[in-house]
């Protein structure tokens, strides 16, 4: 088996940025193999960027309207949605996270002092409007996850 790097054995798009490394205010190569060695505050030899998904809220279910239970995101494996009814085990899990799970990596971040990322589906923030408010409390950044999960 040999793989070729040769773009005539690929299918071509006709976008306007095929082939490009640098369009519109994006750059996918960066330093390529000349990464620089950086040098972090007090010495520290790790930089750690900690996001946290919070999705509780935003999952389909039935009591939201939705046609079908949560099938993707869980700790479900090969969990499948269940149309028409309700999935409790899912629901459980989404919940856990909202009414105990959020609050304990909350209470540890706060203690310790460590900022963090938040990717929020709007919906679970708006279901869970004092979660909203502890991290806006904390400093923390809300990035946009979508108003609902699917988006």
């Amino acid at each position: 088996m040999s793989f070729s790097l040769s773009s005539s054995s690929w299918t071509k798009s006709q976008h306007v940025n095929d082939g490009k490394s640098q369009y519109c205010g994006r750059d996918v190569v960066g330093y390529g193999s000349n990464t620089p060695c950086p040098i972090w505050p007090k010495n520290a030899k790790v930089a750690l960027n900690l996001v946290l998904n919070y999705e509780e809220g935003g999952e389909n279910c039935l009591l939201h309207g939705d046609s079908e239970s949560e099938k993707l995101l869980s700790e479900i494996v090969g969990a499948g949605a269940i149309v028409n009814d309700r999935h409790t085990n899912m629901e459980s899990l989404y919940e856990y996270g909202s009414r105990a799970g959020f609050w304990r990596l909350h209470d540890l971040l706060q203690r310790k002092n460590v900022p963090c990322t938040v990717f929020a589906v709007g919906m679970a923030l708006e279901r869970n409007k004092e979660a909203c408010r502890a991290m806006v409390r904390a400093g923390w950044e809300v990035a946009s996850h979508g108003r609902l999960q699917e988006e």
